[in-house]
């Protein structure tokens, strides 16, 4: 017996039942993946026991000489993964991250431009309701309404209208790639500062799968799980003008202690993704995003953009003739994880929007390919050709199982 299984056993039950789930199912949502059994020993070591205020060299406590190791290692290996000058490992996540480069960066109440939520923007890029709407003056920029696809014309015009101090891109339901160079243009003709959040292709970007934005903007922030395949947390990368109001910001502006064992899987990751075997899994996660997204369109599904670029695919449902909250409970009712998402110009509530999301980082990670993207797509259409038998969502269920029998999950022995 392990130790968590004779000291909670209820814990230990309910952590077997997960890892059922996610051995035995398809996983469709863009955000998730599976990380190393090397990473997951790393997040769970021995520096959850450390506390270490402050940054390597510089700390506050006492016993700091294996965290400034592990942390500098961290940093090192991002600044190659990435091709940056200054790095910091420490944000627990990425609304944390975004958060702290606002308050380096800017003052209360400044001009910034941030996609629209329901065109794919993330909350902390400036929701009325998010701490960002609240403590900024977000001015929104939007997708063309026929082709789904940013309007770079239009968003030029935008920035010369309102003059923001900074222009966020880099989104979380935008399956096309993003023009950095084109951003970084209307940055410098209105003086504002580039801010890039990569947190879903970080991994294509380290992979050479996705243009980069190091070489021209001032600070980019990502999460480490994702297309990265890390453990949940965050970094932020800049210029080395910006790392000192960067690095005040992160710690003692917002937060304390780092989680050093968090930073020590982070290490693990991004050592893992300077493999070369690194840029094969990031163009297979493309290739497999394309092929998915090729048979969905055979089925009739109505893709936003019509297709994808990157490792994302958004759907608007309504040509099928339901929202994407009863398609989601409809494909988890067969093995098959995505989720709800709002679409460009949807005129339902967020909570119970028009669309839904899929993404292909983890099945990629299984060792999928082009052949069981085509075979998911047929899954999927005929969950939702029948999405109220419940006979046929078990019938289902089952061959979705077997699929994933011969693509076991890296890290998860069962």
């Amino acid at each position: 017996m392990t130790s968590l299984q004779q000291t909670d056993p209820e814990v230990y039950g309910i952590l077997q039942k997960e890892t059922v789930r996610q051995a035995d199912g398809i996983e469709l949502i863009p955000s998730e993946n599976y990380a190393s059994e090397a990473v997951m020993e790393a997040t769970g070591s021995i520096f959850t026991n450390k506390y270490s205020e402050g940054y390597p060299g510089k700390r506050y406590y006492g016993g700091q000489e294996n965290v400034d190791l592990v942390e500098q290692l961290a940093i090192d290996r991002a600044k190659e993964l990435f091709s940056v000058d200054h790095v910091n490992v420490q944000p627990y996540s990425g609304s944390p991250a975004n958060a702290a480069v606002y308050f380096g960066l800017l003052e209360y109440g400044d001009t910034v431009m941030g996609l629209k939520l329901d065109h794919g923007g993330h909350i902390t890029h400036g929701l009325p309701i998010s701490f960002s709407g609240k403590s900024y003056n977000f001015v929104p920029y939007g997708v063309d309404k026929e082709t789904g696809i940013l309007d770079m014309d239009k968003i030029r015009e935008i920035a010369l209208e309102c003059k923001p101090k900074m222009i966020v891109c880099g989104y979380t339901a935008y399956p096309r790639k993003i023009d950095f160079k084109a951003f970084k243009s209307i940055c410098d003709e209105v003086g504002a500062l580039a801010m890039a959040d990569v947190a879903h292709i970080a991994g294509l970007i380290a992979g050479g799968a996705h243009e980069s934005p190091a070489e021209d903007f001032d600070v980019i922030t990502t999460t480490t799980h994702k297309t990265l395949r890390g453990p949940r947390g965050a970094m932020i990368m800049c210029k080395k003008e910006h790392a000192k109001n960067i690095d005040r910001a992160v710690f003692p502006g917002f937060q304390g202690g780092p989680h050093d064992n968090t930073t020590a899987a982070k290490a693990v990751a991004f050592g893992e993704a300077l493999k070369p075997e690194f840029k094969d899994y990031s163009a297979q996660i493309v290739k497999n995003a394309k092929a998915l997204a090729e048979r969905l369109n055979e089925h009739g599904f109505d893709l936003v953009s019509g297709g994808t670029d990157n490792h994302l695919i958004l759907i608007d449902m309504t040509n099928k003739g339901m929202p994407g909250k009863i398609a989601q409970e409809a494909l988890d009712e067969a093995g098959i994880t995505c989720n709800k998402n709002t679409v460009p110009f949807d005129p339902r509530s967020p909570f119970d929007p028009s669309g839904i999301r899929l993404g292909t980082p983890a099945l990629t990670t299984r060792g999928m390919k082009e052949d069981e993207m085509r075979k998911v797509a047929d899954f999927m259409a005929s969950v939702i050709e029948k999405h109220e038998d419940l006979d046929h969502l078990k019938k289902i269920k089952g061959e979705v199982k077997d699929l994933c029998k011969g693509f076991p999950v890296p890290g998860i022995k069962t």
